[in-house]
């Protein structure tokens, strides 16, 4: 593949509804560009972008694929992203580095969660976008439905620039709105035709919307739009262009990806429409002076490069991807990584189709590609020089709050699971694993139930390894609301020294939940000799780790050492340690124990015709609703606090109960003391695993 310049890169996103069609599409572009001598299919396992064996088992896409086409003396870097939910991280790191938004929609399922989460993205990150409906093949679907449902949600920017042709209920052709023609396919070819009198009425509209739209771009067109005049077709072509770069005008094409037809158009529109990367803004920061640096992808410009993905692969190993963000990136060239603070020779440079690579000598600003064996170089990390050292912002990555314990099937495999884990992370930044010392559990997070299945499937069949999952422990703490005083003899005679510990304690709410316990001692007269206070703080100490009622973590007690008595030869700190412990176990358990179950405060963002469900939903988990606040696209912030054990399962229910259209997060709160139901049942449950581990033992 030959190097192109910015002005000749076209770098695209395909965003959209898991199922709606995205690699199809990119499978038939790569057929019409010329890249594939046929096309694969997603069901058959064999197409370019979904080459993963979890994907091809599946058959969805799990992970970005990147594929640059060569059309028309431009390079287009198609950026396959996944439709799942689950898979969002995936598309934030291939949205950071696009410069437009092909947002695919299902001409049989209509407009879906995917496609408003899709648009919403692209607004996130402003970026210029067109509709491309699928399934045109199927008679039954309706392509001005569609139009009519995308105005409806996004207003008279929805511009059809492409109407079907149908012909004994086959998709034939398209009439093309701008230059108010007729076309039938033939092959990879077209040829002109009539416009069908059933597409009359919808053309005229349609093109009248768009010399609206047009005429908005300049008060000169304004004044020839109202005087009469008609505009050229490179005058409305140029217009087109420049609406679609500041968002104005919302282009809507169709055809069908498994037959190949309306791709050549598609691929055509790309050029014609979609900006160049030196048309889009691009800031970091010079490490070096703490400057602004305005890259803006120029060539110019000292060289930097922006690492958005990692591939860590068993066959085709470990690459950096990378967006060129100014100058020219060469083979052999030594670069400056911030993070690292460390200088590395890059050696050889690729692009990528699919699991393939080819070697190119060179990247210019604005092109994506791939660099082999940088093995400390992680995702969201800035390459650059040591003389001009930048430094690019990370991209924004949702937060995983869907989490699930797991262990080692074979207890040999643990160093080979936490391996793979780390590889699997590094390509995944939605995907982490939490030891959590105090419950004695591993967790690993992800976006949803379906990654975390996945990750769970990738361990065996890719590393060989095997997990067991199962429900999560939740973090308890136990506490008093009593008080209590109690004494403890510890007394011990088997020949030679003895032991002797005796205490007389005070124990007492705290009322301060973010320590364990507070120690004080009032002891008079030397009854316990101050050398013995530690010792008495330590059994304490020991005790708080793993409290009386169900082994939990204790919070918040007040500990007075106020009496006792010492035996002059046979008093030791093991013997007052021993005492303190017993003490505190009896005094905890006589001062009213209570398990203190953790609160978080969540925050459910959903469409305004959900928020009764939601809140009902919230009120079988114990939930109090706090308030709810309106955003705009007519949806709502529902704030409430639940008790974090009742969130197991609320991705899944969110998303089923919305349609997908439902997102949240939390934040921990604080400690609230359990019901007794929960509280009794806990207790139980602990008491049940203690006596298993004992059996065990």
């Amino acid at each position: 593949m030959k190097v192109y310049t910015t002005d000749k890169i076209r770098n695209v996103v395909l965003l959209g509804h898991g199922g709606a069609g995205k690699t199809t599409l990119t499978e038939a572009m790569c057929y019409m560009a010329g890249l594939t001598s046929r096309m694969g299919k997603v069901e058959d396992g064999n197409t370019v972008s979904d080459f993963a064996k979890e994907e091809q088992k599946r058959g969805i896409s799990i992970k970005t694929s990147l594929v640059p086409l060569e059309w028309q003396d431009c390079k287009i870097n198609i950026l396959d992203t996944p439709g799942y939910f689950d898979f969002i991280g995936e598309v934030e790191e291939a949205i950071s580095v696009a410069d437009a938004a092909i947002i695919v929609v299902s001409g049989k399922a209509g407009v879906e969660a995917g496609t408003e989460r899709a648009w919403d993205l692209c607004e996130k990150y402003n970026l210029p976008r067109m509709f491309f409906v699928t399934d045109m093949d199927i008679d039954t679907t309706s392509y001005r439905e569609i139009v009519e449902s995308l105005t409806a949600d996004y207003g008279k920017k929805i511009a059809p620039i492409n109407l079907p042709i149908r012909e004994n209920e086959e998709l034939v052709g398209y009439v093309n709105v701008i230059q108010e023609k007729g076309f039938k396919w033939d092959g990879k070819e077209v040829h002109e035709c009539e416009v069908p009198e059933y597409n009359m009425e919808y053309l005229a509209r349609y093109r009248e919307e768009l010399m609206e739209a047009v005429a908005e771009t300049s008060e000169e067109f304004m004044e020839r739009y109202f005087g009469g005049e008609t505009f050229s077709e490179s005058e409305i072509r140029a217009a087109v262009r420049t609406s679609i770069g500041d968002g104005s005008i919302v282009p809507v094409s169709m055809g069908s990806g498994l037959l190949g037809r309306g791709i050549y158009t598609l691929l055509d529109d790309i050029v014609k429409y979609m900006p160049a990367p030196e048309n889009r803004k691009m800031t970091g920061i010079n490490m070096k002076t703490n400057e602004i640096f305005e890259a803006n992808f120029d060539f110019s410009k000292p060289k930097s490069a922006f690492v958005f993905k990692t591939v860590v692969d068993p066959f085709i190993g470990r690459y950096s991807l990378i967006k060129v963000r100014s100058g020219v990136l060469k083979t052999d060239d030594l670069m400056y990584d911030s993070e690292l603070d460390s200088e590395l020779k890059i050696g050889k440079i690729y692009v990528l189709q699919g699991n393939k690579t080819v070697e190119v000598p060179e990247l210019m600003a604005g092109d994506l590609g791939a660099l082999a064996k940088l093995n400390d170089v992680k995702t969201g990390d800035t390459l650059s020089t040591k003389a001009h050292p930048i430094q690019y912002p990370k991209m924004d990555i949702s937060t995983p709050y869907t989490y699930i314990r797991y262990k080692a099937k074979n207890k040999n495999d643990i160093d080979k699971i936490a391996q793979a884990m780390s590889k699997i992370s590094s390509e995944d930044p939605t995907f982490k694993t939490v030891n959590d010392a105090d419950m004695r559990q591993t967790l690993m997070y992800g976006v949803g139930d379906l990654q975390l299945e996945v990750v769970k499937s990738m361990l065996q069949n890719e590393y060989n390894v095997e997990i067991e999952t199962e429900t999560p422990k939740v973090a308890f703490r136990e506490t008093i609301r009593k008080n209590s005083d109690v004494e403890y003899k510890y007394k011990k005679q088997s020949g030679g020294h003895g032991q002797y510990g005796h205490v007389k304690m005070r124990f007492a709410p705290s009322g301060n939940m973010d320590e364990a316990y507070v120690f004080t001692q009032e002891v008079v007269g030397g009854n316990v000799p101050k050398n013995y206070y530690p010792a008495v703080e330590k059994g304490i100490i020991d005790s708080v780790q793993a409290g009386p009622l169900a082994a939990y973590p204790v919070v918040g007690v007040s500990c007075v050492l106020y009496d006792g008595s010492y035996h002059p030869v046979d008093s030791s700190e093991m013997a007052f340690k021993t005492a303190a412990r017993q003490a505190f176990k009896k005094g905890f358990m006589e001062a009213g124990p209570v398990l203190l179950e953790p609160i978080v405060t969540l925050h459910v963002t959903v469409p305004d015709t959900y928020t009764g469900d939601v809140m009902g939903d919230l009120n079988k988990r114990r939930g109090r609703v706090l308030g709810m606040n309106p955003i705009h696209g007519g949806k709502q912030v529902i704030e409430a606090e639940v008790p974090q054990m009742e969130l197991f399962d609320y991705c899944t229910v969110l998303r089923s109960m919305t349609g997908g259209r439902g997102i949240y997060s939390y934040d921990f709160a604080r400690y609230e003391q359990a019901p007794a139901n929960i509280q009794s049942a806990e207790v139980e449950a602990r008491a049940a695993e203690a006596a298993a581990d004992d059996d065990e033992g």
